[in-house]
């Protein structure tokens, strides 16, 4: 083949590149904004490639730059273009993630529409990097989906979360015992930064929770993940480029590392599952027999088994964790309410400190959160009407939420209220956005204000959807309960044993690491009681 040949086939091959290039970066985007703008929706100029991400991250350095204190807004921290935006040019506007324009929306009507009609508005995707993370049921649609829902459910049903009660109890009374060697005597008060407390138990009840005796293999995952959250985090603020993850860049190379260990240590669990060698009442077994006995071979394959159980692990104890380090720093600050707790739990659990709470005693907790009970309500025959506390965990849920914002993917035209979204868009709900919306919520919604749900969520949300901690629909978190459950056996342990109060060296700042968690830690001065 002569050289001008080849010379002619390579510019021919530059040539479609480029053109698919300059489509992607340039043609397509404006289009969709042209198509967006004739609608009368709002938005950020499109900026090639990068859009509005170098923005964003630019507005929250300078958010950081500046002190908060426990009261102010913490939207600045986590959303800042977002809550620009909404407040000059109102409730749905769209900004630019790279070259997709993307709908923030914070109607309830919107929301509710959007968590409804779910096979249409797709859980994001497109980013291979997240689904290392949090693949598996919450990434599938449609048949899938519901095939991954029906075979994993036995694993939360009432029963299998009552069983978990002994694990709970010991995990979190193992940190409440460390904390009091913590102390030199009853009567000084020690410091403690709660934080990484708090991760590693609820590391330490997921591990029990999903590879029972392989509990410390399962440790050994979390301490991956937790490094491979952070560098997904930093990559998710540069703009996304198909196929750029495959440049053997430091932190690329890092990542495909820890995703291979990863699966190398659940590959060796699944394998002693397969020999017999270890019980099946945790998360692996049960995916692992659950599968085994669907007909037709339709169980899960080896690989579904590990994307389900990365996708519980980095879920399950994100997501409580967080719930309790927001629960105890808030309760320092209103020791009124840390009070009114602490007295529920007395009078539910008796005043010897060595009680150990059962499912019983943990449903009639109604202070410390109402979610669960009303789960339980058919199951254990509680009165809800008559309940005169509110849920302080659903207040903390809605303060900080531990996804500040869900993704939905369009790949077809829909209509969404009186809009027309064109394929090639996402959709983006600011969870904590709309959990603090003066409109929805009143003027006192950036207050911690716990008897806002004295009378139950719907009366809370004035039956709009618009308290989303765990999602919304048929789709809502399946280990939700579960980990709502564990995290009162912490508090409730906790309020036995200790008062505690803000420290002087806490500093407050929310930082969203896949998580909203505290960039600081959180420092508490712990009293022994």
């Amino acid at each position: 083949m002569s050289f001008s040949v080849v010379a002619a086939a390579f510019m021919v091959v530059l040539a479609v590149v480029l053109t698919r290039v300059v489509k992607w970066v340039w043609i397509k985007p404006k289009k969709l904004e042209i198509y967006l703008r004739r609608q009368g929706l709002p938005g950020t100029p499109y900026t090639p490639l990068v859009g509005d991400i170098k923005r964003n991250v630019k507005m929250l350095m300078e958010a950081r730059s500046k002190h908060i204190n426990l009261t102010d807004d913490i939207i600045p921290y986590l959303l800042p273009l977002a809550l620009k935006m909404f407040n000059s040019h109102g409730r749905t506007f769209f900004i630019w993630i790279g070259p997709v324009p993307t709908i923030m929306i914070t109607n309830p009507e919107h929301i509710k529409e959007v968590f409804t009609k779910f096979n249409d508005f797709e859980k994001n995707a497109s980013f291979p990097l997240i689904r290392m993370l949090v693949g598996g049921l919450a990434s599938y649609k449609g048949d899938k989906w519901a095939r991954h829902r029906r075979i994993i459910n036995p694993a939360f049903h009432l029963e299998k979360i009552k069983n978990m009660v002994p694990v709970f109890y010991h995990c979190s009374s193992e940190i409440v015992s460390q904390w009091e060697r913590l102390f030199i005597d009853k009567e000084s008060p020690c410091e403690v930064d709660v934080w990484p407390w708090l991760v590693s138990m609820t590391a330490d009840v997921i591990s029990h929770a999903a590879f029972g005796s392989s509990y410390k293999e399962g440790q050994r995952i979390f301490e991956l993940q937790g490094e491979l959250s952070g560098l997904i985090g930093q990559e998710l603020k540069k703009p996304y480029i198909p196929g750029l993850r495959f440049f053997p860049t430091k932190n690329s190379k890092r990542i495909k590392a820890i995703d291979k260990e990863i699966d190398t240590i659940l590959r060796g669990m699944v394998s002693k599952r397969e020999a017999g060698e270890a019980e099946h009442k945790d998360l692996l077994g049960i995916l692992l027999s659950s599968g085994s006995e669907e007909s037709g071979g339709n169980g899960l394959s080896v690989k579904e088994v590990l994307r389900e159980c990365k996708l519980f692990y980095f879920a399950g104890q994100e997501t409580t964790s967080v719930l309790l380090v927001w629960t105890m720093v808030l309760l320092s600050h209103h020791q009124d309410w840390q009070a009114r707790a602490r007295e529920e739990v007395r009078q539910i659990l008796g005043d010897d400190n060595n009680t150990k709470p059962d499912i019983d005693s943990l449903s009639n907790l109604k202070v410390v959160s109402k979610t669960f009970i009303i789960y339980l309500h058919n199951k254990i025959h509680l009165n809800l009407h008559c309940e005169q506390m509110s849920m302080i965990f659903n207040e903390v849920l809605r303060l900080y939420p531990p996804v500040a914002e869900l993704k939905r993917s369009v790949n077809k035209e829909m209509k969404l209220g009186e809009l027309t979204l064109p394929a090639g868009v996402r959709v983006y709900i600011p969870t904590a956005l709309v959990h603090r919306d003066t409109e929805l919520w009143g003027e006192d919604a950036g207050e911690f204000k716990p008897e806002r749900f004295k009378d139950g969520i719907s009366k809370a949300t004035k039956n709009q959807v618009c308290f989303l901690p765990f999602g919304w629909g048929l789709r809502i978190c399946i280990g939700q309960n579960f980990s709502l459950l564990e995290a009162k056996m912490a508090m409730a342990l906790i309020l036995q044993k200790f008062s505690f109060e803000l420290s002087p060296s806490y500093v407050h700042s929310p930082q969203m690491v896949m998580t909203t968690r505290p960039q600081f830690g959180a420092h508490l001065i712990l009293h022994k009681l």
